[in-house]
């Protein structure tokens, strides 16, 4: 054949032959195949390992057939038949439309139920205890003062988080519970109480009051409220037009002295707020003073006594007066009982 009728795809023998030579690789010898070849060569003994090979090689390089550790197969093995003892004794084997039992007939979900109700009823004799107990006798037991931060803690999040924050530091509308500022009371029993009834809510008793919409329903226009928001910015000393101020001053005596008291320092029986400090639960700025005196301040806060047992609201009470803001209670009455406030023995 001539070198015009030559292909790529057929090559000179005798050219592969001379490179194999060059190599120094005997040209008629069998190619060596990889593993997964036809071919390879029969097993043998590898004298510096000590090792059989697995007849496998590749460019030269030989597969040793080198054994597990005789620990770790008896690891292995140990495993299986502690599988298949573990699948006789235990319930295991899935069924038709149920289970293989096991041996034993051990069921840890039958146990999990047992020890949660145990836990149930000894938390129900503390529950029990925190009913109508007061703050005092609470804390006197260190057990029960334990689990009712612990219950009302839980409560907390559940509940009240949402609203108040995951630390009860509130927000814009929402009290801070940290604090000593208090609109309805600060004591154990004045938060127990509001916990009960909510403010402005749907029970029969719930605390209530009424910040009037003192633009929207036009009590005093625009003017008023101005002058009327630079008296209470001076309070603070923020105000800047002392004439407004003093116009500001008989509007508000004459508008909201009754709740909030002449000199303004609010009043916890009726739930107004002190407008002397710096804690405002809707913005202390001039524009949010304007818009609470404009639309009014109506927030609601629901009565729990429908979605929480007695002993939740009493543990949710514990947790909210230790929170820091606190304040003592009214010292109970000669002979009355240490654990239910107000009852004679």
């Amino acid at each position: 054949m001539s070198d015009e009728n030559k292909t790529p795809s057929q090559p000179d023998a005798g050219d592969g032959a001379k490179k194999m030579v060059e190599r120094g690789v005997d040209p008629n010898l069998e190619p060596t195949l990889p593993n997964d070849a036809h071919g390879g060569h029969d097993p043998r003994f590898d004298e510096p390992t000590g090792q059989y090979t697995t007849g496998h090689s590749w460019d030269g390089i030989e597969e040793l057939n080198t054994p597990m550790p005789r620990w770790w197969l008896g690891i292995f093995y140990a495993t299986i038949a502690f599988s298949a003892v573990y699948m006789l004794l235990m319930p295991s084997i899935p069924l038709i439309d149920s289970y293989f039992d096991g041996i034993l007939d051990k069921s840890d979900r039958e146990d999990v139920s047992v020890e949660i109700a145990e836990l149930r009823m000894e938390r129900a004799l503390l529950a029990d205890r925190l009913a109508d107990a007061n703050l005092e006798y609470i804390t006197g037991d260190p057990e029960l003062f334990r689990f009712a931060m612990a219950a009302g803690k839980s409560a907390f999040g559940d509940n009240c988080a949402t609203c108040h924050g995951a630390g009860g530091q509130g927000f814009k509308g929402y009290p801070n519970l940290n604090d000593d500022v208090w609109i309805w009371g600060g004591s154990f029993e004045d938060i127990r109480h509001t916990l009960e009834v909510g403010i402005r809510a749907a029970h029969e008793d719930t605390r209530f009051n009424l910040m009037q919409a003192f633009g929207r329903d036009g009590l005093l226009d625009r003017d008023q409220i101005r002058d009327l928001t630079e008296y209470l910015l001076a309070f603070s000393g923020r105000g800047v037009d002392p004439d407004a101020s003093g116009r500001g001053r008989a509007l508000f005596a004459d508008n909201c002295a009754s709740c909030h008291g002449a000199d303004a320092m609010g009043d916890r029986s009726q739930g107004a707020p002190n407008l002397t400090d710096a804690e405002w639960l809707y913005g202390g700025e001039r524009e949010d003073i304007v818009e609470t005196l404009y639309g009014g301040r109506q927030g609601v806060m629901p009565n729990w006594h429908e979605r929480l047992d007695p002993e939740t609201i009493t543990a949710l009470a514990v947790y909210v007066h230790a929170l820091g803001g606190g304040e003592p209670s009214a010292p109970q009455p000669s002979g009355a009982d240490p654990q239910k406030p107000g009852m004679q023995p």
